[in-house]
Formats: structure tokens, sequence, C-alpha cells
């Protein structure tokens, strides 16, 4: 059984930087964040898999940075350079597939954490 449970959610202001944690029990190969914001659909933040490789939705490369701690089975997503539209819920995912087709789609994941709050202000 996987288990995924998010921290580090809160309010900044535009400009500002946060760092989300997902901490992580079981077997885990892709993981990855997704996010939700009010009246929208979900969609895909970044993700890695398991040989490493990275993805990252067009509107926050160069601002996040998703990384993995191993040893920790540990998940984080560092954002940088908030935006107000960068407001919603994210959400921690997991996959035991060793790659998964498309690493941005949430039909990839079959594990979810409950979320974390991120609200930035202009």
């Amino acid at each position: 059984q996987v288990q995924l449970q998010e921290s580090g959610g809160g309010s900044v202001q535009a400009g500002g930087s946060l760092k989300l944690s997902c901490a992580a029990s079981g077997d885990t190969r892709c993981m990855g964040w997704f996010r939700q914001a009010p009246g929208k659909e979900r969609e895909g933040v970044a993700a890695l898999d398991s040989d490493g490789r990275i993805y990252y939705a067009d509107s926050v490369k160069g601002r996040f940075t998703i990384s993995q701690d191993n040893a920790k089975n540990t998940l984080s997503l560092q954002m940088n350079s908030l935006k107000p539209d960068d407001t919603a819920m994210y959400y921690c995912v997991a996959d035991r597939s060793l790659t998964v087709t498309r690493p941005l789609s949430l039909r990839s994941y079959d594990y979810w954490g409950q979320g974390t709050q991120v609200t930035v202000s202009s």
C-alpha cells in the first residue's frame, strides 16, 4: 500500500518562494506533483520517473524544481518566483510503474495525497 503525505503549503506574496514536501511510504517508482485551482481542471506540474527523467509543465519551467531523496523516500517541489496563477491545491502523486507514457497526465498515477494549499497574493 502506498501512502503520500504533503506538507509545506501556505500563503506567500507574488515573487516569493515555497517548498513542498511529500513523504511517501510503500513502493513508489514514478512520482510527481499536480495542482488544481478553483474552477479549473487538475493539471500536472512536475514529474520524474524511476530513471530520473524530469518533466515540467510549460507554465512552471524555470521557476519550479522537483527533486527526490531516495534515502528518505521524500519528494520535494521548490517553487520560486511564485505568481497569483500558481494558487491551487497541490497534490503529490505516485505510481508503481517504472515509467509512465504521459508523466503529466493525471491518469498515469494510481496514488494521490490529500493535498496542500498554496496561495499567492498579488
